[in-house]
């Protein structure tokens, strides 16, 4: 029993380590055939790959590796319409933290140099990888770093974001307490393998947040909306070569559309049409006066003008359109084909007037690549 207990286990490791090598071989003959690295060289470095994968399980990439393999992940990522900046993407190599204090720390150093003062840069920070998924790894419960709050109240309404509120609930059990508003920001949770969750206040300073006002509706600012000013994605897993990076948060800018026509407006969320629609003057009392179309544009018109006013980078999607076919152009250029998820890249107001819309693109799945990952707080549940 023992010797074929042994045999299985020396099989399950062989075949582990096996597959590893050739996930890592994949990406670095990528690796260097794109960036033009003879062929004796990337040789060199897979023996190198082989011999720790034989005696660790796992191996290490080179911070260049690292770094050109989360561009490509960007590059990769079908759901993205914001492709067009992949090789521009700064990567912050983090992979020495060991404690939460640690991660967070990363993460608030993350949130400063990104935010950039408002001229936001994109950029990613990545954490120390595992090969097994079924292993303890470093996670963010987060899936941004900065979202509002969700408090449900006695009528069954919800004060604040209602996308969070199951994260809210969490960091309530956890000991922390919003002020109550419809804008809280929560705190970053950190977890460290099997350790228990440690949550940090995210430093005021480090939040940059936008006041909508409109401008010709002056009255539009009594809503007293905002928004913050960097989406700060941190739920997904890098996967590079075989090694998955399951804390790795990153961040472009907004498309307005996503404030605008999701966020704020959509019924499960904000929903504000209502209120716009009332303070515009319009006729909600049937569908047929478009009155959802109309307090829409506005609402889209209101978050790009105070994103602008406020010096905060965002994009159109008329823009953030025409930059995406740029993209797929000039990836048919250098002879590869353009992929994306067409639900997910046309914009969520007026999608016919882009030429996103009339085009078709494979969707096919491309490593490296970013994944989404379950919530650590509902796997646990």
């Amino acid at each position: 029993m023992m010797n074929t207990h042994l045999q299985n286990h020396t099989a399950a490791k062989t075949g582990h380590n096996n597959q590893l090598l050739q996930e890592a071989e994949a990406y670095l003959k990528q690796y260097g055939c794109e960036l033009s690295i003879a062929e004796s060289a990337i040789a060199t470095r897979l023996s190198q790959i082989a011999s720790e994968i034989e005696a660790t399980g796992s191996y290490t990439h080179t911070p260049e590796e690292l770094a050109y393999g989360a561009k490509l992940a960007w590059r990769n990522s079908n759901r993205c319409i914001g492709r067009l900046f992949w090789d521009s993407l700064i990567v912050q190599d983090a992979r020495g933290a060991r404690t939460a204090a640690d991660v967070a720390k990363g993460v608030f150093n993350h949130m400063e140099y990104a935010t950039n003062g408002g001229k936001i840069l994109p950029s990613i920070t990545i954490f120390a990888p595992t090969v097994n998924m079924d292993e303890p790894r470093i996670r963010l419960w987060n899936e941004q770093l900065v979202r509002y709050a969700g408090y449900e109240q006695e009528d069954g309404t919800v004060l604040g974001d209602p996308i969070s509120l199951e994260l809210t609930r969490v960091c309530e059990q956890l000991g922390w307490r919003g002020a109550g508003t419809a804008f809280d920001v929560l705190p970053l949770i950190v977890q460290m393998g099997q350790e228990p969750p440690e949550w940090f206040e995210i430093p005021v300073e480090l939040i940059l947040e936008v006041p909508l006002t409109h401008p010709d509706l002056t009255a539009f600012e009594e809503l007293g909306l905002r928004w913050y000013g960097v989406p700060f994605v941190s739920n997904m897993r890098l996967e590079i070569g075989g090694l998955h990076y399951t804390a790795a948060p990153f961040n472009g800018w907004y498309m307005g559309t996503e404030i605008g026509a999701r966020n704020l407006a959509d019924p499960f969320r904000y929903n504000m049409l209502p209120k716009v629609g009332a303070l515009m003057g319009l006729d909600t009392s049937r569908e047929s006066t478009l009155w959802r179309d109309r307090a829409l544009v506005e609402l889209n018109v209101a978050v790009l003008h105070s994103y602008k006013e406020q010096g905060v980078t965002i994009v159109d999607h008329h823009t953030a359109s025409k930059q995406f076919s740029l993209f797929a152009e000039k990836e048919r250029q250098r002879g590869r084909i353009p992929t994306g998820q067409w639900s997910w890249l046309i914009p969520p107001l007026s999608p016919a007037t882009t030429a996103v819309f009339h085009t078709r693109y494979e969707d096919i799945e491309q490593k490296p690549n970013y994944f989404y990952q379950k919530t650590p707080y509902s796997e646990q549940q």
